[in-house]
C-alpha cells in the first residue's frame, strides 16, 4: 500500500509550509544581510580639463578617498566634459543599471556658461532634495565664503541619491565631512531598512 500513497513515500519535512516561526526567522537573516552589505557609491567628475587629459583630478580622488574612508564600496570613478547629456546619461546609468546608493558628482555647479551639471541633474532626478544642497552652503560658508555661489542640487533617482559637489578639492572635503552623518540614515531609507527613526519618535 505503501507504494499508492505518494505521500507517505515523502521524505519528512518535504512540502511542508514553514513555520511563523522559521519564515521569521529567515526574515530577520535576510534583513541582517542586507543591513550588512555596504553602500555602493560612485563618483562622477565634470570637467572638461579632466577628460582632455590637461588636469589633474583632485576633487574626484579626494571624493573616492574620503567615501572609502566612510565605507562604502566606491565602484566608478568616471569623468566626463561638462556637457549635459553626458552628464545626464552616466547619471542615468548609475541609477538604472548600476543601482548604487550614492552619486557625487564633483564640477561644474559655478557661474561658469559651461558649469551645468545642476541643470543635467534636475533633468533626470525623481525627488528633489534639497535640504542637502542648503546644508552644504550653510555649513561650509565659514571656510569657504564662495560656497554661496555654488548651484549645486540634490535629490533621488529611484533608489539612488545624486549630490553636486565643488570641483575644488577643499570644498569636495569640507562638504562630504558634512554629509558624513547623514548617509547612514538617508540611504537605508532608500534601500528599504530599517533605521530605528521610529523608536526614536517614540521616546
Amino acid at each position: 500500500m505503501g507504494g499508492e500513497g505518494g505521500a507517505l513515500d515523502r521524505p519528512s519535512g518535504e512540502g511542508r509550509e514553514p513555520s511563523e516561526a522559521h519564515r521569521g526567522a529567515g526574515e530577520a537573516r535576510e534583513r541582517k544581510a542586507s543591513d550588512s552589505r555596504p553602500f555602493r557609491a560612485a563618483v562622477l567628475v565634470v570637467s572638461d580639463r579632466v577628460t582632455a587629459g590637461t588636469h589633474d583630478d583632485e576633487s574626484g580622488k579626494s571624493a573616492r578617498t574620503l567615501l572609502t574612508q566612510f565605507g562604502f564600496e566606491v565602484v566608478h570613478t568616471d569623468a566626463v566634459p561638462d556637457e549635459s547629456d553626458a552628464i545626464e546619461k552616466r547619471l542615468c546609468h548609475y541609477a538604472d543599471q548600476d543601482h548604487l546608493d550614492l552619486v557625487i558628482t564633483t564640477g561644474g555647479t559655478g557661474f561658469a556658461p559651461r558649469d551645468v551639471t545642476p541643470e543635467a541633474t534636475w533633468r533626470i532626478i525623481e525627488r528633489e532634495a534639497p535640504g542637502i544642497a542648503e546644508l552644504l552652503r550653510r555649513e561650509t560658508a565659514a571656510s569657504t565664503p564662495l560656497s554661496a555661489l555654488s548651484r549645486g542640487v540634490a535629490g533621488i533617482r529611484d533608489h539612488t541619491l545624486i549630490v553636486n559637489l565643488p570641483g575644488n578639492p577643499r570644498g569636495v572635503q569640507d562638504c562630504l565631512s558634512v554629509l558624513r552623518p547623514l548617509f547612514s540614515h538617508g540611504l537605508k531609507i532608500l534601500r528599504g531598512e530599517p533605521t530605528g527613526h521610529a523608536a526614536w519618535k517614540s521616546k
